[in-house]
């Protein structure tokens, strides 16, 4: 078996592990190769000074002569995710050769001998400008069924679909390191017990130090599906003000309240896991309040804001999950307090007052008759005396007899 350092230029400059004629058959290496573009004295495999295949030998490219594009086509061909840097003298200065012509990427080609190229406009190249690549690790790997990005059993893609990866109990915790660490997922907690009920997996063997499980020798062999549990397992809570009274403003280093009015901090989750807690932490003191998360939030209310509440504030969430605590923080809230226009018990009055004069007003504008309805209420009521008058004249007039009516006339 062969033993490398990553920094041979052949497998030969390699050691040996096993005495030659000796061949374990339970091992081999998943090795993706590029014929034309390699990245070279980076971390790991996908990060390095860009080289190129040039007549038997590999030559730098110059910073001028790479692009976007170019890094995106470079990224794939050998087998990682997108470029996520990309500068002149990263990764130090070869020792060859240096490639003569510009490429002309489109960026969706496969392999970097898929792109154009044209001859270098500019002949100078200049020391520091070998262009050095980061490439972000490919999404070949994920942990499901935990209810976290960062817990559950370890698949792998893989030709074209993805497997479940097992190991023995020897492996398990440097498989697990190198799969939390690939997953950007902090350290590993705990690696369960062989998981059957994921089925069998391929077998592989790590040692803990690499930074993808590509990286690793698989085996022939199946081992027990493997499940891991990292540190990073709680999303990132969030933590924002409210205030019912208009008392917050915006200032330029964050939210500002006025001195005497009532606000509110919220904390709230992502619903990974049922229940758990949040603590409110203050820089300005010692001071933290506790509550446990309903709805995955929880709500902190202060009556009246001073000097004293000034500060940063964060929320964090704890949970007990996989038999485990588990804990998140929020970014800082900074709070500043500033005095108000007005004191807030004046405001408080003046809102009052105000509220009550529009419902006098309301009141006495929907009870009060106008001066035209008046008149037209006063001439309505005399019309209605004079036809009582004159009915009750007619009334009379009836009840007495022709002799009395005619007397009645010529008294007239």
């Amino acid at each position: 078996m062969w033993s490398c350092r990553r920094n041979e230029s052949s497998i030969r400059q390699c050691g040996i592990i096993e005495e030659p004629g000796v061949c374990n058959g339970g091992y081999y290496h998943h090795v993706t190769c590029s014929e034309s573009v390699r990245l070279v004295d980076g971390a790991g495999l996908c990060s390095g000074r860009v080289e190129v295949k040039s007549n038997q030998s590999w030559a730098s490219v110059c910073e001028a002569d790479f692009d976007r594009q170019d890094a995106e086509v470079v990224c794939r061909d050998v087998g990682c995710g997108a470029p996520a840097a990309l500068q002149g003298g990263l990764y130090g200065e070869g020792e060859g050769q240096t490639w003569d012509k510009e490429f002309q990427c489109k960026g969706n080609e496969s392999l970097l001998l898929d792109c154009d190229t044209s001859d270098r406009e500019n002949n100078t190249y200049l020391p520091g400008n070998a262009v050095g690549l980061t490439c972000s690790e490919p999404d070949d790997v994920r942990l499901v069924g935990g209810g976290s990005r960062c817990a559950g059993g370890v698949e792998w893609y893989d030709q074209g679909e993805w497997r479940t990866v097992g190991d023995d109990d020897e492996d398990q915790r440097d498989v697990a390191a190198v799969v939390c660490r690939q997953m950007g997922c902090g350290s590993t907690v705990s690696v369960p017990p062989g998981n059957t009920t994921v089925g069998f997996g391929v077998g592989v063997d790590c040692d803990g130090d690499e930074s993808a499980l590509r990286e690793c020798i698989r085996r022939y062999d199946l081992s027990p599906g493997l499940t891991v549990i990292c540190s990073d397992l709680l999303v990132q809570p969030d933590i924002f003000l409210t205030d019912p009274m208009g008392g917050v403003s915006r200032g330029h280093q964050g939210p500002e309240m006025f001195r005497g009015y009532n606000f509110t901090i919220t904390c709230s989750t992502q619903p990974q896991y049922p229940g758990g807690s949040f603590l409110l932490t203050f820089t300005g003191s010692n001071r933290t309040q506790t509550q446990p998360a309903v709805s995955h939030s929880a709500a902190f209310l202060f009556p009246a804001a001073d000097d004293s509440h000034q500060g940063n504030y964060s929320c964090v969430y704890d949970n007990y999950v996989f038999s485990h605590n588990f804990s998140s923080e929020s970014e800082l809230l900074p709070l500043a307090i500033t005095a108000s226009p007005l004191p807030a018990f004046i405001i408080r009055h003046v809102v009052v007052l105000l509220i009550l004069l529009t419902t006098i007003t309301t009141s006495y504008l929907y009870y009060k008759p106008t001066r035209r309805q008046e008149r037209v209420n006063r001439v309505s009521s005399m019309d209605l005396d004079v036809n009582a008058m004159e009915m009750v004249s007619l009334s009379s007039r009836a009840e007495a007899g022709p002799g009395e009516e005619r007397a009645a006339q010529g008294t007239e």
